[in-house]
C-alpha cells in the first residue's frame, strides 16, 4: 500500500509528462505482480463496484471523526472531492500498534483481502471494518484508500501514458500494449505478467478487441481543407455517422460486439450478433451501430438508439420498434490475419469483398463520397443534416489503421453545431479542479412569459470568465436548494449542441446532445433570448 501511495502522490505532484512517465516506469519495474496489476487497473479507469454506498461512506466517516452530517456536506461542497474531504476530516488516525502492519501490507492484499470482502458484509460490520482501516493507515494512505472505495481515482494520468509506460517496461510497441489492455482486462498477477511478454509470445486473447483509431476535428476554410490536406484524390471520404462506435468480432464460433468504451453490448443488439454468427469467414470490422429508418432509407435519431442501451435483453417488440444496422467502415482483421498495417485503400477492398459475401439488411458497408475537388465536397457537406449524419470523415488512403488519435491520418469534418441563446437560471459548484467555483449551469429559454429549463452545460468558458460568473452568481442568488443556487435570470449565453430530439423526461419536451457554452452574450438582455418555439423549429 505504501509503494502505491508514494506513486499516487508523485504523479499528483507533477504536471510534466516526462516525470509522470518516469514514475510509472519505476513503479512497474519494481512492484510485485499482483500490486502492479491492481495499479494498472485503477490507473486506466477501473473501479471497485458495490463496496460501500456513498451516503453510508460519508455518514460513517462523519461519525468516526465526530462531525455532524451537515458539516461533512459543507466541507464536501468546499473541497469538491469526497475522498479528499473525508481524509482531511479524519486526519491521521493511525494508532501506534497498527503502524507496522500498515507499513508492510501490499496493495493487492489490501484490495483483495480487505476492500472486496466489504461487498458481502452487513452495514455494521462494514462500518467497523472501515474504521479499522482508517486507524491502521496514515493520512496519505487514508486518502488513497478513500479514492479506491469511492471510485474517484483521478490523478492526472491518461490511459495512453500508462500504456506507454508499460510498453517501455515490456519492450514492445505502444500499439501492442494498447491491444493487450483492451476489453475486460482483469487485475491479476498472471494477467500482469501477460502484459509484459515479448511481442511474439502469442499472448493475445482471441476475444479481445483492437484499439480504435480516432479522428481529429478538422477546422477548414469556406473553400474547404485543400490548403491543409492537399489533393482530394489522396483521401477516402465517407459520411460521419451519428451512432454507437463498435467493433464486431467473429473468430470461429465466437461473436462479440464491443463498444468504444470497451463494454460488450451484444445483448442490447442481438440481431447483429446473430447475423455475424452466420458469416462466411472470420473478420473484425470497425463500424457504427445505427437505428435505421427503412422507409426513408436513412439513419434514425440517436435518442431512439438510446432505448437499446443498457438492456440485458432486447426483446422482439423493441427490435421491431427500434431496428438497427451495423454500418461497417473498416476491416481490421480478415480470416485471422491482422490487416491494420495495410493501407486504408487496401482495407477498403477487404471490407467491400467481405460485405459482398455477407452483406444483409443488418450489415452494410459505409458508402464512399466521391467528389472531383474540395469545392464540390464543401457543397456535399451542406447536405449532412438532411441525410441525418454529422458531416464527413476524411481518411488518408495510404495510412495504416492506427491505435488511438494520431493527427494527420483521420479527420472528422463536422457540420456547424446548432446554437441558441439561453438564460442562466441555476448553478452548482464544480468538483476537483473547479471545487469552490460555480461552474455547472442550467439554462432556460422562453415559453411565452415563462423561462423553461432546456439544457445543462459545464464547459466552454475561460478560467477568467468562470471567476467572473462565479462572483456574479454569489451576488445574484435568489434561493438555495441544497447545493443548487437559483439566480436572477439576467445572464445570456450562446449554447451550442450537436443534436436535438423530443423527450418526455424533460419539462421543455426537448433533449439536446453535447450542449456546451459557445460564448457569453454580454451584449444581449435576457428578454432577447431564444424561445422554445425557436428550438422546436430545429426538430
Amino acid at each position: 500500500m505504501q509503494q502505491f501511495t508514494d506513486l499516487y502522490f508523485e504523479l499528483d505532484a507533477s504536471n510534466r509528462t516526462t516525470a509522470k512517465l518516469a514514475a510509472l516506469r519505476s513503479y512497474f519495474g519494481a512492484a510485485p505482480d499482483a500490486d502492479a496489476a491492481w495499479a494498472v487497473y485503477f490507473l486506466i479507469g477501473g473501479r471497485l463496484k458495490r463496496t460501500v454506498a456513498s451516503k453510508e461512506f460519508r455518514e460513517w466517516a462523519g461519525r468516526a471523526c465526530g462531525y455532524p452530517e451537515w458539516m461533512v456536506e459543507e466541507c464536501y461542497d468546499h473541497v469538491g472531492d469526497l475522498a479528499e474531504t473525508l481524509a482531511l476530516l479524519l486526519g491521521n488516525r493511525r494508532t501506534p500498534d497498527s503502524a507496522p502492519e500498515a507499513a508492510s501490507i501490499s496493495l493487492g492484499d489490501f484490495v483483495e483481502q480487505r476492500i472486496l470482502p466489504l461487498r458481502e458484509m452487513e452495514a455494521d460490520d462494514k462500518e467497523a471494518a472501515l474504521c479499522g482501516f482508517w486507524s491502521s493507515l496514515d493520512a496519505r494512505q487514508c486518502l488513497v484508500l478513500n479514492k479506491l472505495i469511492t471510485g474517484g481515482f483521478r490523478v492526472g494520468v491518461s490511459r495512453t501514458l500508462v500504456t506507454r509506460a508499460l510498453a517501455e517496461v515490456a519492450g514492445v510497441e505502444v500499439a501492442v500494449m494498447a491491444h493487450r489492455l483492451m476489453g475486460d482486462w482483469q487485475p491479476s498477477a498472471a494477467n500482469y505478467r501477460s502484459l509484459l511478454l515479448s511481442a511474439d509470445a502469442g499472448s493475445e486473447d482471441p476475444a479481445r478487441p483492437y484499439p480504435f483509431c480516432l479522428a481529429y476535428p478538422l477546422e477548414a476554410s469556406a473553400a474547404g481543407p485543400g490548403d491543409l490536406l492537399g489533393s482530394v484524390e489522396d483521401w477516402q471520404i465517407e459520411w460521419k455517422w451519428d451512432g454507437i462506435r463498435a467493433q464486431l468480432i467473429k473468430r470461429g464460433a465466437e461473436v462479440l460486439l464491443w463498444s468504444r468504451g470497451e463494454e460488450m453490448i451484444g445483448e442490447a443488439f442481438p440481431e447483429i450478433v446473430e447475423t455475424a454468427a452466420r458469416w462466411d469467414g472470420d473478420a473484425v470490422l470497425d463500424g457504427e451501430i445505427l437505428v435505421w429508418d427503412n422507409e426513408a432509407d436513412k439513419p434514425g435519431s440517436f435518442a431512439q438508439l438510446q432505448r437499446r442501451l443498457g438492456r440485458k435483453r432486447a426483446g422482439p417488440k423493441l427490435r421491431r420498434e427500434v431496428p438497427v444496422v451495423f454500418m461497417a467502415y473498416d476491416c481490421m482483421e480478415l480470416a485471422g490475419s491482422d490487416c491494420r498495417r495495410e493501407s486504408t485503400a487496401e482495407r477498403r477492398q477487404h471490407l467491400e469483398g467481405f460485405c459482398r459475401r455477407n452483406g444483409s439488411a443488418l450489415l452494410r458497408s459505409s458508402p464512399l463520397v466521391e467528389c472531383p475537388d474540395w469545392t464540390s465536397l464543401v457543397e456535399v457537406r451542406t447536405t449532412s443534416r438532411e441525410r441525418r449524419v454529422e458531416g464527413l470523415m476524411l481518411k488518408r488512403r495510404s495510412a495504416p489503421y492506427g491505435a488511438g488519435r494520431k493527427k494527420g491520418d483521420w479527420w472528422k469534418w463536422k457540420v456547424e453545431p446548432y446554437s441558441v441563446d439561453a438564460v442562466l437560471v441555476y448553478a452548482q459548484q464544480g468538483h476537483g479542479r473547479r471545487a469552490g467555483l460555480y461552474t455547472d449551469y442550467t439554462f432556460s429559454v422562453w415559453d411565452g412569459e415563462a423561462l423553461v429549463p432546456f439544457a445543462k452545460a459545464y464547459s466552454g468558458l475561460s478560467d477568467s470568465e468562470i471567476r467572473r460568473v462565479d462572483r456574479w452568481i454569489r451576488q445574484h442568488t435568489r434561493e438555495k436548494h441544497g447545493p443548487v443556487r437559483v439566480v436572477d435570470p439576467e445572464l445570456v449565453f450562446e449554447i451550442a449542441f450537436e443534436g436535438i430530439g423530443e423527450s418526455k423526461r424533460h419539462k421543455s419536451g426537448i433533449a439536446v446532445r453535447f450542449p456546451r457554452i459557445s460564448r457569453w452574450r454580454e451584449d444581449k438582455p435576457a428578454s432577447e433570448a431564444d424561445s422554445l418555439e425557436t428550438i422546436r423549429a430545429l426538430l
